[in-house]
């Protein structure tokens, strides 16, 4: 179900987007466009591109609050600092360093008298 909502919305938002962009310019945009047309009133007449820009632009609110409902139903009132806060502690401190078995010479390579293979095997 949420899928389909979800490709319905990102069609919707394909449409929105090109039907925007096919609109004539009606200027007062950063002082250039078409202009007014010679009529002064207040209003512009309803266009079948408005009509649907308007038509569009509900059906997309519309499926936003359909997928923002679905997935709050979803989390079932979790928190994501929920479950950070259930996860088993460390044995160790991560801020200490690992402890190395003792070789001898600390962090030096085995040197060659040593019983321990040098490069290690696939046996």
């Amino acid at each position: 179900m949420e899928n389909v909502i979800l490709i319905v919305h990102l069609l919707l938002a394909l449409a929105l987007i090109g039907i925007v962009l096919l609109q004539r310019s009606e200027g007062g945009g950063l002082g250039i466009g078409g202009g007014g047309g010679g009529t002064m009133s207040g209003r512009p007449p309803a266009t079948p591109m408005g009509k649907m820009t308007w038509l569009l632009a509900i059906a997309f609110i519309c499926t936003s609050l359909t997928l923002t409902i679905l997935a709050a139903q979803k989390s079932a009132g979790s928190s994501v600092l929920d479950r950070i806060g259930n996860r088993p502690a460390a044995e160790e401190p991560a801020d200490s360093a690992p402890v190395l078995p003792d070789s001898g010479g600390g962090l030096l390579p085995p040197s060659g008298d040593d019983s321990a293979p040098l490069v290690p095997r696939a046996d």
